[in-house]
């Protein structure tokens, strides 16, 4: 057993590539089982799952009736490729997902993450321009903000704009036009947050106002920019967006994969503040955390601008082999099921407010210069000074550390940088809630006590 154990070690540091990791220095962490909001390594230690294995878990792991809805489907059918057939489960989710969608998004298209589902809004923005009943070939350019994530194929990288993730790649992306991420902590010089509202938006208008006869769509991720640090945008940002996109012609991307399926404390973020955009993006929370899967959900008006003769070559040629796969979409469907059987939304404001009553404490330790929290989830910025917002050199990895403090207090998280993220699963405890404060709390303490 010791052997297979050193001999999966060695693996995982040789073998495995993985995501967003210096492999020089990767230590490894194998899961090999979870219930619940518990994952349990190869040594049996347990932690509780902090992110919700990066943002996508929503009701725990090994929910039997997601793991029944799996087996059932296996019994019928794996797999039923998407281009020209189609698969019973797979029409029941697109349905779903209509009704429950913001109004007017009437149409899905399948792929397989969260990048690809951006991928595809930016693609159907760019040919609806040349096929709508009016065609304004023009339009070619998208309007994004600053520390934007959007995923990691070109495209999605082309509007994102966490440099560390993308700038490398610069000479494979396309222009984008990039406004100052819309944050309410670091604010430019004679904005404050009374004031930053009417800032960002001005700036969005003089911008539309000078570029929209080139621009296909705006691409946003309501309320909160997870990557960036979640930042979270002022109350009011997102109607504007809509109102200012709508009066200048420009579409309107909303980008949910992150903050979709009840993390902010409503199915949908865009529900909060009653906006309806014409491509809409989901993906990890969309299986409950179980399965790749995306969607990108499109209102009439863009589907109607594919629609024609063969002869007419409006089609759609993007696809993707697992996209509408109806072992993704079985655990889907039982997904929204218990959202509904297990009144995971109702029960979302008494965890909410545990969460708030620990970050109220975190907030008064000397290096932590912002908590920003929607719903959920949370990010505690680490700084060097409150004061000043200074922040600390990345080389010094203090978000890391501090998710390696809490690690040994059986809590696994995952760093933004100089942020701390929580996202646990939406089923969390208030018990599992308040271990996670606690080790948040004491391991941020231990990392920055010498400051």
């Amino acid at each position: 057993m010791v052997a297979d154990r050193d001999a999966l070690l060695q693996a995982d540091r040789e073998v495995v590539w993985h995501a967003f990791t210096q492999m020089a220095e990767y230590e490894p962490l194998l899961i090999e089982s979870a219930r619940g909001c518990t994952l349990i390594d190869l040594d049996g230690n347990e932690y509780i799952d902090g992110v919700g294995s990066l943002w996508c878990n929503v009701h725990g792991h090994r929910h039997p009736k997601l793991d029944a809805a799996i087996r059932d489907q296996l019994d019928r059918v794996a797999h039923v490729t998407n281009p020209g057939s189609s698969n019973s489960t797979t029409i029941q989710l697109a349905r779903r997902l209509v009704e429950i969608a913001p109004d007017g998004l009437n149409h899905v298209f399948f792929s397989s993450d969260g990048s690809c589902a951006v991928e595809v809004a930016l693609k159907m923005a760019f040919q609806y321009w040349r096929q709508c009943p009016q065609p304004r070939p023009r339009k070619t350019k998208y309007i994004t903000f600053d520390e934007a994530y959007h995923g990691d194929t070109l495209g999605s990288a082309s509007v994102g704009g966490v440099a560390r993730f993308c700038e490398l790649f610069d000479p494979l992306l396309f222009d984008v036009i990039r406004l100052p991420s819309p944050t309410q902590y670091r604010l430019p010089e004679g904005v404050t947050r009374e004031t930053a509202l009417e800032y960002y938006v001005n700036q969005l208008e003089q911008t539309l106002r000078q570029h929209a006869d080139q621009v296909a769509a705006l691409v946003i991720e309501p309320l909160v920019q997870g990557a960036a640090g979640m930042i979270v945008h002022p109350d009011g940002f997102l109607p504007a967006v809509r109102r200012l996109t709508q009066e200048y012609d420009v579409l309107l991307i909303a980008d949910e994969v992150a903050v979709g399926f009840g993390r902010t404390g409503t199915m949908f973020a865009c529900e909060q503040e009653q906006v309806s955009p014409d491509l809409l993006c989901l993906g990890k929370g969309l299986t409950g955390g179980y399965l790749p899967m995306a969607a990108t959900l499109a209102s009439t008006e863009i589907w109607n601008a594919f629609q024609g003769s063969y002869a007419d070559a409006k089609t759609f040629f993007h696809g993707h082999t697992y996209g509408g796969n109806p072992l993704c979409a079985a655990v889907s469907l039982a997904s929204l099921d218990l959202f509904a059987e297990e009144r995971t939304l109702e029960q979302l404001p008494e965890k909410v407010e545990r969460l708030q009553q620990h970050l109220a404490r975190i907030a008064e330790l000397p290096q932590v210069g912002d908590v920003r929290t929607k719903g959920l989830l949370a990010g505690i910025e680490l700084v060097r000074g409150r004061a000043t917002k200074q922040p600390y050199d990345w080389t010094e990895k203090r978000g890391a550390r501090v998710c390696l403090a809490a690690q040994k207090h059986g809590v696994l998280l995952r760093p933004l940088g100089n942020v701390v993220v929580l996202m646990p699963p939406l089923a969390i405890s208030l018990d599992e809630l308040d271990r996670v404060g606690h080790a948040v709390h004491d391991s941020i303490v231990e990392v920055t006590r010498a400051d």
